[in-house]
């Protein structure tokens, strides 16, 4: 580090100078050092400066003069830093050099210290100290001083020079002042004074005389004596530029300076000194004014004039010349220019001294005069405020300019203001306050431009006729309204341009393309003025026709490629004219004409003609129309040209063209003046009335032409077009409408459709822009009475709308009315059926009870029905597929399931076309379907344990027909619910052929169990009710006959079962089955050689099983005296679902004919005849055969004991078999006792349930033990159990852990898990609605484990594993937990117990609560898929999901959600050591940092390492963990523990009936 200086750091600022003077030459010879940031500051400063001193110096130089100082100072600042940025250049890489610079600069100034000090050492010693002596000391002075404190004896020259004598008083001055103001004045009253010097004022002794706008000069004397002469003591020169000249004086003080000395020289020996003094500066200052002007003058024509002025002549002191309008000069001797001759002149205007009197001001001549006494006014009197400073330049209107006032000098006499008048000068004077040649220019134009507008105006008034011209504003403006009425944007503006002097116009709101030829003329020739008007009349008006037409669906063209002859009357129209092409009707087009009112030419009468056009081609055949090219047809052949007389049609019915009022109005009154046509007017004035309502009238009446042409080609007779009363508008009515069918024609209810109808109307509705049809029909009441308020009249109208278009939609109307009138005639042919039925005898059919009518309108009907009439159907025509539409609905808080089987509904409607059956089909239908609606159809995730991801709807509806409905479970079973009459319904399993019980279709696989659940709902009570009544209405026939079905709606045999056709004159009626090749698992026809039933077994079975014989025939037949009509059943309506004969079903199933016996119902509705109804389904056994106890039954979780029926559990089980109905009292063998199959097919066999046992089915309800879970329908229980169950046996199965044990008990799996624990899994056999699981240690683990241990793990399968929602993986995480070495199990058993006994974790104060995720949840982290199994095992490592829960302490608010963590553990058995599954690639968050902190200190502290560690870290973490956001915790009152909040605490607190301990017995039997 070199050494620094002793003053510190600071680096030495000196320059050559001072170093020199140190005398050191070596120093000098390097030059001096300076900062770099001051040697910068130092040259922005002198540029700086430069730039000020140009900016000053160049305004007062010539052009050349300023381009070579720019451009030196340009070269010498750029050299300067160009030197500049090479010094910084080297700068940057000079830190060796300055670091050698600061050793020298220190080592020089050491050595400079040490020679000075030499120096002056050596020169005291020589010099100073060789002559030093001391003073001879002045006492006496001295001891004057130190006695008295003065001096007294200086030489007294020193009081006389150096001390002033005292000044006079101010009353002297005052005196003296007053003194010299009397003689001043009596100078002034002695001497001549010029008229120009009056204003003069005198005080403080001098004399000011002012004189405005040149000079102010102050003089004085220095004596009262005559000839002693004026003095002069300032002058001030008043003239100012304040345009170019800054603002700045515009007399160098050194001029003012010459100019005083000059006078003052002047005013020695003067006998007028006064008069000098004005002369010289009068003279100074106007030719000061002169020059300022001149000035100005080339700055206008360097800057923005150019050649617009010239000055023609300058002589300083004299005179300026200046010329304007130069191009107008031009034309004007080139003879073009014939309206002004004075132009030839040229236009010229002079600032001179008055070469009469010099002493007066500047005046000003104009070549040639500025006009007549006309315009006196306006030069004396008018504001230039008007006169925009802009407009000079530029000829526009818009700018503004600072209001100043142009006026004349107060000292011209009346005798100039008389030349004035009568040599016609205007504003000889200029005033030099406002000295400025560009405001003496624009006023000189201002009224040069208004004289030539008053000249045109004069002309235009004369040429033209009621022309109304004004002349206005400034700039002037003549403003020519060319139309009556006209608005001012329309009116023809002329003006003049200041720059040339030559006449524009314009039209504000257009761009005529007249205009430029408009200008030519008014700079020229004016005699073709009138034509070009004229024109320009019709251009706006056709302008205004756009207008007009701009918010009506037409467009005016100028020209249209129209083809006509060249005798065509269309050739004798004027070629003013303007062509109308109607939007909606493209075949036509109107022509307006325009013509010139005779008597006042800016009035356009309108024309009006209407052609009939046809899009052709060039090359169309002219003669045959009916030869077409294929060219675009660009062109318009005009066929049909009608003249419209404007009268007539601006002038029809009740119709108001003319804005005048009649004299009897009441808008007015008699006595106000009538104002004129314009203010009179409702519309503005470019709106052209009659156009715009010809042309409403047209696109109103021609689409009515045009529908009433395409009416009478479809045959449809009308009344043609007609005005309503009141002109309220157009109407045309239709005669007569045709039937949709040949066969509907001769129908009664199309007779009794055309004696409703009054009347078919067609109108034309508007709304907004938009237009449409309206065809009202008016019909005669309705033959079905609605509960409308709306539909209580006699009279019912009936509206359709239809968007108008163009002449090309109008077929597609016609079509679209016809379709409507379809639909209409349609659904009344289904109303005058249903109506037929109502009105017979309702003892017999009962219908009215069953539905009533909400609305009929003709086009929709819409009826109700159910229990309490809260169900809605709409049955409407749709005319495009031609078929009958339903749509469902509710009101009421009711519900509707019907649009389940809506397009079964449908089928049947269109095929029968019979109301009544449909309303009978909704009756019966209703409660099932409301029944089989309340099974959730979400879609779960989870149920496939190797894809949980892919979702899964839990029930599947699919309806077969109206009556055949299969219900799927999870895609992997399947229930076949058939609706039959009575109440009562019929369910199997879906999974078996129809026709062969043991034949499994793909697809869906057996229910097992599913008659033993069933038979749990079976009410025998209500069977028997309905099939005794059967038999006591139908007495059984002794003729043996088909099983038939008799009814005034139609007849049915129902399908039968393939085992009667044994039975002599019976047939078997075929299934609507396909063949097998359609589905291989249902046969194409039943065989009777596989039957082999004895015939005296009596059995009312619909199963191909069944037996029949003609004992069992007689119970069941209905004799009808209507002939039989045979037809397939109502299930073969629909062969497929939906809609298609020809496809299987989904899940492979096909639709088919019910196999049993049908018979009718007295009493109740003709649907009964399809509906299959009065049998029982029953045991595919003999009847004859008594059924056994249901204890004796080894059928797969069948009751052990008799129980009541689960619809009524408050009977006693005593004395009631299983099967026997809790809705009746039977006594003790009164009651039919039956066997449950003992077959694997034995759920193919319906089961006949009612209403109330299928809606108890499908509900939602509480678990029959009450335990804990979500509430779900028991049929949705059962099939989950059995879903899970059949899981469960297949991961036994699969699994090399668990070991399959073989047993007896149907239903139930046995297996064993690593040789220690045997468990037994099944159904409760009381309502198969829950699984249970019980285990039992094998001989040599049975001292491991308690009761206790093992009651928890059971209750924990029971309430968790095994419970809703039902997912197949948590069975599987339960089996991986068994599989777990004792001590873990344990350990496992122990976290079970808290979280199904929240009790313990309040007793023991722990901080939060856990539960046990047997499946992985979506919140936790991703390390396994979501939805997996929560428990692997791997190995030596145990990976489980635990769910804590914070327990909410007094520090949380009360509405705070507890904080919740999911937290996957990982159990090593090989180290014990228990610790947190975290990912490697993305950080923990907070919470779950926390938690694997506190297990990291647990395992690292852990005392007792031979126990498992698995849930001693559950406790730690259960009672230490605490959240980084926790709020700090108050300490807890004595004996006060918090509540659990954990969901599996909630299922246990909400039954407290289920303890722990539970039955050992509860199984069954082992």
């Amino acid at each position: 580090m070199p050494p620094l200086p002793l003053e510190g750091l600071q680096t030495p600022i000196a320059n050559s100078v001072t170093q020199g003077s140190l005398g050191n030459a070596q120093e000098g010879n390097r030059g001096g050092m300076i900062s770099l940031g001051v040697l910068i500051d130092f040259i922005v400063q002198r540029t700086y400066h430069e730039l000020t001193v140009l900016a000053e110096l160049l305004p007062r130089k010539t052009d050349m003069e300023r381009k070579i100082e720019i451009y030196n100072f340009a070269t010498r600042t750029r050299q300067l830093f160009v030197r500049l940025l090479a010094l910084v250049k080297w700068a940057n890489s000079a830190s060796k050099v300055e670091k050698s610079a600061r050793i020298m600069a220190f080592l020089d100034k050491q050595s400079l210290l040490f020679v000075e000090t030499a120096d002056i050492l050596a020169k005291m010693a020589r010099e100073t100290l060789v002559q030093a002596r001391l003073p001879n000391f002045h006492i006496p002075a001295a001891v004057e001083v130190l006695t008295t404190g003065t001096y007294g004896r200086l030489p007294a020259c020193i009081r006389e020079k150096i001390v002033p004598p005292d000044p006079i008083t101010n009353a002297e001055k005052r005196a003296t002042l007053l003194r010299l103001n009397q003689v001043i004045q009596h100078r002034l009253v002695m001497g001549n004074l010029l008229p120009q010097m009056k204003n003069l004022k005198i005080e403080n002794g001098r004399v000011t005389f002012h004189v405005k706008h040149e000079f102010e000069v102050s003089l004085t004397v220095m004596g009262d004596g005559p000839n002693i002469p004026w003095r002069l003591l300032e002058i001030d020169i008043l003239v100012e530029d304040k345009e170019t000249g800054d603002g700045k004086a515009l007399v160098h003080s050194l001029q003012v300076q010459y100019i005083h000395q000059l006078i003052q020289s002047r005013l020695v020996d003067n006998p007028s000194p006064l008069t000098e003094v004005y002369n010289c500066l009068h003279f100074f200052c106007q030719s000061l004014q002169l020059e300022v002007l001149y000035s100005q003058t080339l700055r206008l024509m360097r800057d923005r004039l150019d050649d617009h002025i010239h000055v023609d002549e300058y002589v300083p002191g004299k005179c300026l010349t200046v010329s304007y309008w130069r191009e107008l000069t031009s034309k004007g001797k080139d003879q073009a220019n014939k309206s002004d001759p004075r132009s030839e002149l040229g236009y010229r205007l002079t600032v001179q001294v008055d070469p009469h009197d010099p002493a007066r001001p500047l005046a000003v001549l104009h070549i040639p005069s500025l006009g007549t006494k006309n315009f006196l006014p306006t030069i004396f009197h008018t504001p230039i405020d008007t006169i925009p400073r802009e407009t000079f330049y530029t000829g526009c209107f818009t700018s503004i300019f600072p209001r100043v006032y142009l006026k004349i000098n107060a000292a011209i006499s009346s005798e100039i203001r008389t030349s004035l008048y009568e040599n016609e000068i205007a504003d000889r004077a200029i005033h030099s306050e406002l000295l400025s040649m560009e405001r003496l220019l624009v006023h000189t134009i201002y009224v040069r431009t208004r004289s030539r507008l008053t000249d045109l105006k004069t002309e235009l008034q004369a040429m033209l006729k009621d022309i109304e011209c004004n002349l206005q504003g400034s700039p002037a403006i003549l403003s020519v309204a060319i139309l009556q009425p006209c608005l001012r944007a329309e009116q023809l503006l002329i003006t003049v341009d200041t720059h040339t002097g030559m006449l524009q116009c314009q039209v504000p709101q257009y761009e005529p393309p007249l205009i430029p030829e408009l200008c030519n003329t008014l700079n020229g020739d004016h005699l073709r003025l009138p034509m070009l008007i004229s024109e320009l009349r019709y251009w706006i008006t056709q302008r205004r026709c756009e207008k007009t037409l701009q918010h009506l669906p037409a467009s005016a063209h100028e020209r249209l490629p129209l083809l006509y002859h060249s005798d065509h009357p269309l050739t004798k129209i004027s070629r003013h004219r303007m062509y109308v092409q109607l939007h909606r009707h493209p075949n036509v087009v109107l022509i307006v004409e325009f013509k010139e009112k005779e008597n006042s030419p800016c009035e356009i009468d309108c024309s009006f003609y209407l052609a009939v056009v046809k899009h052709s081609s060039i090359e169309d055949n002219p003669v045959d129309e009916t030869i077409e090219t294929e060219i675009p047809k660009v062109y318009l052949k005009v066929q049909t040209l009608i003249e419209f007389d404007t009268f007539v049609v601006t002038h029809g019915p009740f119709t108001n063209v003319d804005d005048t009022l009649e004299p009897g109005s009441l808008k007015r009154k008699g006595g106000v003046k009538t104002e004129s046509s314009t203010r009179r007017s409702k519309q503005p004035a470019y709106f052209i009335a009659e156009l715009a309502h010809v042309v409403a009238m047209c696109d109103e009446r021609l689409p009515f032409v045009t529908l009433a042409t395409e009416l009478t080609k479809r045959n449809i007779f009308h009344q043609g077009l007609q005005v309503e009363a009141n002109a309220t508008g157009l109407v045309l009515k239709l005669i007569q409408l045709p039937p949709p069918t040949p066969e509907i024609g001769q129908s009664q209810a199309w007779r009794a459709l055309l004696k409703r109808l009054l009347s078919v109307s067609i109108r034309v509705y508007s709304k907004g822009n938009s237009k449409s049809w309206m065809v009202e029909f008016v019909f005669y009441s309705t033959p079905l009475q609605s509960t409308h308020p709306k539909e209580q009249g006699s009279r019912r109208p009936v509206y359709f709308q239809y968007d108008i278009g163009n002449a090309d939609t109008i077929a597609r109307n016609v079509d679209s009315l016809l379709n409507d009138w379809s639909q209409i005639v349609h659904l009344y042919t289904i109303v005058h059926d249903l109506s037929e039925y109502l009105n017979l005898s309702s003892e017999k059919y009962n219908l009215s009870n069953i539905f009533s009518v909400k609305s009929y309108n003709y086009s929709k009907l819409v009826l109700c029905y159910g229990p309490d009439k809260g169900a809605m159907i709409s049955v409407t025509w749709n005319a495009t597929d031609k078929v009958f539409k339903l749509a469902f609905g509710a009101n009421n808080n009711s519900l509707n399931a019907h649009s389940i089987i809506r397009e079964q509904l449908e089928c049947h409607l269109n095929r029968h076309r019979n109301l009544a059956q449909v309303v009978q089909l909704l009756h019966e239908t209703y409660e099932p379907l409301i029944s089989i609606s309340k099974l959730p159809s979400i879609p779960q995730l989870g149920v496939y344990n190797a894809r949980p991801q892919v979702p899964v709807q839990t029930f599947t509806i699919m309806p077969q027909s109206c009556t055949l409905i299969r219900i799927a479970y999870q895609g992997m079973y399947c229930l076949e619910l058939r609706i039959r009459g009575a109440g009562l319904v019929s369910l199997r399993d879906g999974a078996y052929s129809r026709f062969d019980r043991s034949n499994v279709v793909d697809v869906f696989s057996p229910t097992q169990g599913l008659k033993a659940f069933l038979s749990k709902y079976v009410d025998e009570s209500a069977v028997f009710r309905r099939r005794s009544q059967s038999e006591d209405d139908n007495p059984p026939s002794p003729i043996s006959m088909e099983i038939e079905g008799g009814g005034f709606l139609g007849h049915h045999r129902g399908p039968q079962s393939p085992a009667q056709q044994r039975e002599p004159g019976l047939r078997f009626n075929h299934p609507a089955t396909p063949p097998s090749g359609s589905n291989p698992h249902t046969p194409a026809s039943p065989h009777t050689s596989g039957m082999s039933q004895p015939q005296a077994h009596t059995s009312f079975g619909s199963s191909p099983a069944t037996s029949f014989s003609p004992t069992s025939l007689s119970t069941n037949i209905n004799p009808s005296p209507i002939p039989i009509l045979p037809h397939p059943s109502p299930s073969n309506l629909v062969a497929n679902s939906p809609l298609n004969p020809h496809v299987p079903s989904p899940g492979g199933l096909l639709s088919n004919a019910s196999p049993g016996p049908v018979t009718n119902l007295p009493g109740h509705s003709p649907v009964s005849s399809f509906m299959p109804t009065g049998h029982i389904d029953g045991s595919p056994f003999p009847s004859s055969q008594s059924m056994a106890s249901p204890a004796a039954s080894n059928w797969p979780g069948s009751p052990s004991m008799p129980r009541p029926s689960p619809a009524r559990p408050g009977q006693s089980p005593g004395n009631h078999p299983i099967m026997h109905s809790p809705q009746a009292d039977h006594k003790t063998g009164s009651h039919l006792s039956r066997v449950l199959p003992q077959r694997s097919w034995a759920g193919a066999v319906p089961t006949l349930l009612t209403h109330e046992a299928l809606e108890t089915l499908c509900s939602p309800s509480p678990h029959p033990q009450g335990l804990p879970g979500p509430e779900l329908a028991p049929l949705e229980r059962f099939l989950g159990c059995v879903y899970m169950r059949r899981h469960l046996q297949r991961y036994v199965l699969n699994e090399s852990y668990l070991t399959a044990i073989s047993t007896n008990e149907p239903g139930v799996i046995h297996f064993k898990v690593a040789e220690t624990l045997q468990c037994r899994i099944g159904l409760n056999p009381q309502h198969l609605q829950s699984l249970h699981l019980k285990i039992t240690p094998l001989a040599e683990h049975k001292d491991v484990w308690s009761a206790e241990e093992l009651q928890i793990i059971e209750k924990f399968f029971d309430t968790r594993a095994g419970a809703p929602p039902y997912k197949p993986n948590s069975l599987c995480g339960f089996c991986s937990m068994l599989n777990v070495p004792v001590n873990v199990l344990k350990d496992f058993v122990q976290i079970m117990r808290l979280d199904m006994m929240p009790g313990l974790v309040q007793q023991q104060g722990f901080k939060w609560s856990v539960q046990w995720m047997l499946r992985i949840p979506p919140s936790a982290i991703p390390l396994v898929p979501t939805g997996m199994a929560g428990i692997l095992v791997y190995k030596n490592k145990i990976l489980i999901f635990l769910q804590i829960t914070r327990i909410l302490g007094p520090q949380y608010p009360s509405a705070t959600d507890p904080p919740t963590l999911v937290l996957p553990l990982v159990y090593d058995t090989s180290t014990n050591i228990t610790q947190l599954a975290e990912k490697r690639d993305a950080g923990p968050a907070p919470a779950v940092a926390a938690a694997s902190q506190l297990l990291k200190h647990f395992s690292q502290y852990q005392s007792n390492h031979i126990e498992c560690s698995l849930f001693p870290a559950v406790r730690e973490l259960l009672m230490n963990l605490t959240l980084p956001s926790e709020p700090q915790q108050p300490s807890p009152a004595p004996g006060s523990v918090p509540q659990i909040q954990s969901p599996a605490m909630q299922m246990a607190q909400g039954q407290p009936g289920y303890q722990v301990s539970m039955p050992m017995n509860m199984m069954g039997p082992q």
